[in-house]
């Protein structure tokens, strides 16, 4: 599993989502089954089948989520470094092909929300970003082909 870097936040956030599934969520899913389980037959029993699925996909979640916090590095503001684009930095850029500047957040897979100006490192424009000063030229193979991207900015 790669590495999830967060802030201090969004780690409480997950930590908060993970206790709420636990404490919450999977007795709900336990008392429905357990529900079903009354109602008879459970060859012919949807709800029962439903119940277990649902159970099930809970699981799945628990543990992908118990793995991303396993893994989460906690990013801190005040030590990052503002002369190249790195995590948790906002980079603004220009699009040399149709000259709109922009301006993003490189953030983990986690917090990442194009609509709110964060974009994923492990995204491609996040990629080509990474690694940049305030000048460079950025050459980001996209699906629908190679964008330009100039460096105008980095702050926090």
């Amino acid at each position: 599993m790669s590495i999830q870097y967060v802030t201090k936040e969004t780690l409480e956030k997950m930590q908060a989502e993970l206790q709420e599934m636990k404490g919450v969520q999977r007795p709900a899913a336990s008392r429905a089954i357990a529900e079903a389980r009354e109602k008879g037959d459970l060859k012919e029993n949807a709800e029962y089948d439903a119940a277990k699925e649902a159970q099930g996909m809970l699981e799945a979640k628990i543990k992908q989520l118990e793995s991303m916090i396993a893994t989460a590095r906690i990013v801190d503001e005040a030590t990052i470094d503002t002369s190249r684009v790195a995590i948790l930095t906002k980079v603004t850029v220009t699009n040399m092909a149709t000259k709109k500047q922009v301006t993003y957040q490189i953030v983990s897979e986690k917090e990442a929300d194009l609509k709110a100006g964060k974009i994923s490192f492990s995204s491609p424009i996040g990629k080509g970003l990474l690694g940049k000063a305030i000048g460079d030229i950025a050459e980001v193979q996209v699906p629908a082909g190679t964008l330009k991207f100039k460096v105008d900015a980095i702050t926090i």
